[in-house]
């Protein structure tokens, strides 16, 4: 390429001019299959919802996104007022306020909600990445999934409404506190103290790893004086008339923590010191019910997210390699981008479909998630639960691992111009991708926790049925392969126990993991380009 001077006329305009317009739902006729797919009755419902929803996440809320995620904007903790009073507020730029304002206004978790609508204006949302708004959002979800089983008092059911319906028009945002500094997925080991006196119970320690600090309430383990059971609690972050007056609930917000992604979402050690706390459901079931509730809807949320953040970088990707040129031509037109292109849209579309169909899956349970591995249950339910609970945990590693993946080589795609923050939100959204990796348990303890679920099911469910199961529908032959190997591989029977022989099987089971759910996922996909 060569100008008849040194003022060089080449320009990025076309390209951030179809950026600005684009529609995440409108313009996506792949998600429109999906909805249509998998919504079953409510899919015309759900469209009519999702095209009115979709502007304020793809133009206004997407371009707050991108302005709170500059250094200069990322919260702090301002630890005494002028009159040195302790207040820990959580400063947050004007941009983050509003649209947290905005997105809960929305009432996404209300009862006039339907749960498709929800989960595809959540897969919209999530394509802004974190913002201040995914984790908040996800954690308001598993609380209020959580209080819709256990809210036995009235201070309970009012929380429960506050983030339901909203008070006054203010709709409250939840947390989840159960990370210690001795032991961060390890929650038997919590030491932080639950005391009852006769006005109840008050909370006594350090959590080390509390995201969305600014909440309204969080969901927090503690063990009970004597217990070594861990117990389940709610803390309001203020206690009524105290919010005003910026007096804590009997703790104190140490620090934020300085993340390499979802920098915008202030995560903080807390220490509680007589915090006021409400238990929910039976004290002994405490850990069940985080894990088997909470967790399972923060895992569930991250998997949606993956799909989502893949969705928009592979959209942005293949977009700048229609307009962008080099070497006398579009970079479209040179076949290893091409491939890659095609590689990482894959990728996109069965993550996308494969995370509608374990939604699907979970509506088809008679009561939601719950605790444990429930036994009181005719078998074909209690099947059909455990399904669910190891797809959410397959979901959750092979997602958000796939996802660094092709951010990564979306970015690639812009070549230098990939790493450049205010180029585009790729370099924002793959940071934000590598910390949900880390959300909700790592790949290594989801991966030994689902190899000892099926041990403990082994006798009424065999791991060789479980494939069956996941993969109907599958190709028979691969169906066969997998259901041989996962009895092989199920039959060891320890993956904590150290030995060089117990490495290759964890190594062998990693990868066999990925690519169940990779099968599964596929089948999601194959569902979404033939319907029946």
């Amino acid at each position: 390429m060569t100008f008849p001077n040194r003022d060089n006329p080449y320009n990025f305009d076309a390209f951030l001019k179809w950026r600005s317009e684009i529609d995440f739902y409108a313009d996506d006729p792949f998600l429109q299959k999906v909805v249509k797919t998998f919504a079953g009755k409510e899919w015309r419902q759900v469209d009519r919802a999702a095209r009115e929803f979709s502007p304020r996440v793809s133009f206004r809320w997407r371009d707050f996104a991108d302005a709170i995620a500059s250094p200069e904007k990322r919260p702090y903790v301002l630890h005494y007022d002028a009159h040195n009073h302790r207040i820990d507020r959580i400063v947050r730029p004007m941009e983050t306020l509003v649209m947290e304002k905005e997105v809960f206004s929305e009432g996404l978790f209300s009862s006039r909600t339907s749960r498709w609508e929800r989960l595809t204006k959540l897969y919209l949302l999530y394509q802004i990445g974190e913002a201040c708004i995914t984790c908040p959002v996800t954690c308001t979800e598993g609380l209020v999934a959580l209080l819709e089983k256990f809210a036995a008092t009235q201070e309970l059911r009012d929380i429960l409404d506050h983030c339901k319906e909203g008070r006054d028009g203010d709709f409250a945002i939840g947390a989840q506190y159960l990370t210690e500094i001795q032991g961060g997925s390890d929650v038997p080991a919590n030491v932080v103290e639950a005391v009852q006196d006769q006005n109840g119970w008050r909370l006594y320690g350090t959590k080390f790893f509390c995201s969305a600090t600014h909440a309204d309430y969080a969901v927090v383990t503690a063990k009970p004086s004597g217990s070594e059971k861990v117990a389940l609690f709610v803390v309001p972050s203020w206690l009524p008339g105290n919010r005003e007056r910026e007096i804590r609930n009997g703790f104190t917000i140490n620090r934020i923590k300085w993340k390499m992604g979802t920098s915008e979402l202030p995560t903080a050690e807390i220490t509680y010191n007589g915090a006021v706390a409400y238990p929910v459901g039976p004290l002994e079931r405490g850990l069940a019910n985080v894990v088997g509730i909470v967790l399972t809807y923060s895992r569930l949320s991250v998997g949606l997210c993956g799909a989502a953040t893949m969705t928009r970088a592979v959209r942005e990707a293949r977009k700048y390699s229609e307009l962008r040129e080099a070497f006398g031509r579009n970079i479209q037109g040179f076949p290893m981008v091409e491939a890659q292109l095609r590689r990482i849209e894959n990728s996109a579309r069965r993550t996308t479909a494969g995370a509608f169909k374990v939604y699907r899956a979970y509506l088809d349970l008679s009561d939601g998630f719950k605790g444990g591995l429930v036994t009181d249950e005719p078998e074909d339910m209690k099947k059909k639960r455990f399904d669910v609970r190891e797809l959410v945990m397959l979901q959750k590693i092979s997602a958000s691992w796939d996802t660094v993946d092709v951010l990564r080589m979306a970015m690639s795609i812009f070549g230098g111009h990939g790493v450049i923050e205010d180029f585009s939100s790729l370099p924002r959204l793959y940071r934000d991708a590598a910390v949900n990796e880390l959300w909700e348990g790592p790949r290594n303890v989801l991966l030994a926790q689902i190899h000892r679920d099926l041990q403990r099911v082994s006798d009424w469910y065999p791991p060789s049925e479980f494939v069956a199961n996941i993969l109907a529908g599958a190709d028979e032959e691969l169906v066969g392969a997998l259901s041989e190997e996962i009895s092989e591989l199920v039959s060891f029977p320890s993956l904590v126990e150290m030995g060089d022989e117990a490495v290759r099987i964890c190594r062998q089971w990693d990868s066999f993991c990925a690519r169940l759910f990779h099968a599964y996922q596929d089948i999601a996909l194959d569902e979404v380009r033939h319907p029946h």
